[in-house]
């Protein structure tokens, strides 16, 4: 009697000491990422969100759980957020003709004929990601063959940072496009007084009007799809920059049908349409979706010499580029964002643009706030400007992946002294503290590892340079994670929710192969994501 007295005690004992959680991850290295950078050995979960993290004997003496996984050492981190990027345009992009990394013009129209033989009945042809700055002469070429291959077809193809286009002949038929014409914030460029098919910013908006949008079909599939490789990369989180309501809408409602399950911070693009749906209903917040920002662009790209400098090109003279906008629209447009919750995201890239918008900025915020307004991108910022962005808590969101890439060709288009206030990511650091990082994926390559690389060692991903460019800006490891979760996630007014492995977060975390906090240089594009989980479930 008295032994079976003395059991009882001792289970009633243990089982006041132990409680139920639905996943236990243990023997692993734990970089939760909350504000001392604190390293765990294991952590419980329980509907979806962490309860616990702590010493392996500390969580596994305290939880029991139907699952549990021996991480076996390997580095565990918050899931990655991409800070900006185009989550849709991802999706689309892998149904069109892929021209990343062609190296000349005829190249370029040999994969959209590849492409187009593939898929002979899709009413246009469209790819992305010629860029001439990696072609010989560095110059835009003309639609002529694409005018001989495609007579009856309508093509346009948009050049890797989604600033420029070429359509052929066909496609400027269909827009009503003729020489001679002019349009705000963009250009419609010729030759001999003879369309080129080159479509600077705003010049291909009429050619993109024409082409039919995607069947709900196609636009899950598209999204799908995209979901599939961002979970494969360790992305959880993803801020989408310039949706429609009805995309929006869409999204909203594959997340409620189950067939969607990506995290989505989205910035509605700045027309009449969304702000008259939005300013009247507020922000959308569900589980998976955040609406909470409007996507502004002030001007173009450096490599389609669209940015607003505020002197000429140095590989053209005579030429400063130009806003997208008459400036009184960003004034008025400010003006109203400023008496709501949303966000005002503006990308600006030439310090004109970056000056521009950071003296509007400064006039509706008055000083210091916490309504975190963004300037996307912040490129090349004029040495007098860098302390406009703390006066007002202006939040500098930047994609290291640009640096690494616009290197090779950007100080010809500012010119040594004007690049020293280019991708200055440590001087924007300084602003207020923390940064969030992004890709600007499909623009760049979707690896949050190649942000890593770029950001810490400023180089891409075939090493070079060899000791780095401008290394003055280069962030710490633990900057740049931090800058790739919890800012991100505070970048987007989530960092209560995602962005850290802390108690009563959403489990959203990655298990890698390698350590990115201890590994060498060269071994950083070698890591592998193992898994991904999302909300305590795997999604890879």
């Amino acid at each position: 009697m008295r032994k079976i007295l003395i059991a009882a005690i001792v289970f009633i004992f243990a089982s006041c000491k132990t409680k139920t959680a639905d996943l236990i991850v243990h023997h692993a290295v734990i970089y939760t990422v909350d504000s001392a950078f604190t390293i765990a050995e294991a952590m419980a979960i329980k509907d979806g969100k962490i309860v616990a993290t702590g010493k392996n004997d500390e969580i596994t003496g305290s939880y029991t759980a139907a699952e549990n996984i021996d991480a076996k050492g390997q580095a565990i981190y918050p899931g990655f957020i991409d800070a900006h990027a185009h989550f849709v345009g991802y999706g689309r992009s892998l149904f069109t003709a892929d021209l990343f990394g062609t190296s000349t013009w005829e190249e370029t129209v040999d994969r959209i004929k590849k492409f187009a033989e593939q898929h002979p009945d899709l009413p246009w042809i469209q790819g992305r990601g010629w860029d001439q700055n990696r072609w010989p002469g560095k110059t835009y070429p003309t639609n002529e063959l694409l005018n001989q291959l495609f007579p009856d077809k309508p093509v346009v193809i948009t050049r890797v940072d989604g600033h420029a286009s070429i359509a052929n002949q066909k496609a400027l038929d269909l827009a009503g496009i003729k020489a001679g014409q002019t349009i705000t914030g963009g250009s419609i460029e010729t030759k001999n007084g003879k369309l080129t098919g080159v479509l600077i910013d705003n010049g291909d908006n009429k050619v993109y009007d024409q082409i039919p949008d995607p069947t709900p079909e196609m636009f899950t599939q598209y999204l799908q799809d995209a979901q599939k490789n961002c979970f494969a990369q360790g992305l959880t989180t993803i801020t989408d920059c310039g949706l429609g309501w009805k995309e929006v809408d869409a999204i909203n409602a594959l997340q409620k049908a189950g067939k969607l399950d990506m995290r989505l911070y989205v910035m509605l693009s700045d027309n009449d349409e969304n702000l008259a749906k939005y300013l009247k209903t507020g922000p959308l917040k569900t589980d998976k979706l955040f609406v909470n920002a409007f996507k502004v662009y002030a001007d173009g790209a450096l490599g389609s010499r669209g940015a607003c400098l505020l002197q000429p090109y140095s590989d053209k003279p005579g030429w400063q580029g130009f806003l997208l906008r008459n400036p009184s629209h960003y004034d008025s447009l400010a003006k109203v964002l400023a008496a709501t919750g949303f966000q005002m995201c503006t990308h600006a890239i030439g310090d004109s643009a970056n000056r521009s918008m950071l003296h509007i900025y400064n006039t509706y915020l008055k000083g210091k706030n916490d309504k975190r307004w963004r300037i996307e991108h912040a490129q090349i910022i004029n040495p007098d400007d860098f302390d406009l962005f703390g006066s007002a808590n202006i939040i500098p969101s930047v994609q290291p992946t640009h640096a690494t890439s616009d290197m090779y060709w950007a100080g010809e288009r500012l010119g040594a002294e004007r690049l020293k206030g280019g991708y200055a990511f440590k001087q924007l650091l300084k602003q207020n503290g923390w940064i969030p990082l992004g890709t600007d994926f499909p623009v760049e390559d979707i690896s949050p590892f190649k942000t890593f690389l770029a950001a810490v060692f400023r180089k891409d991903a075939k090493g070079y340079p060899e000791n780095g460019f401008q290394t003055e800006n280069a962030l710490t490891r633990e900057e740049t994670i931090r800058g790739m979760t919890i800012w991100a996630a505070k970048a987007g007014f989530l960092e209560k929710e995602v962005g850290s492995l802390e108690p009563g977060k959403k489990a959203d975390f990655i298990l890698l192969d390698k350590d990115l906090m201890k590994i060498a240089e060269k071994e950083i594009l070698q890591t592998k994501v193992s898994a991904t989980y999302l909300g305590g479930k795997k999604v890879h």
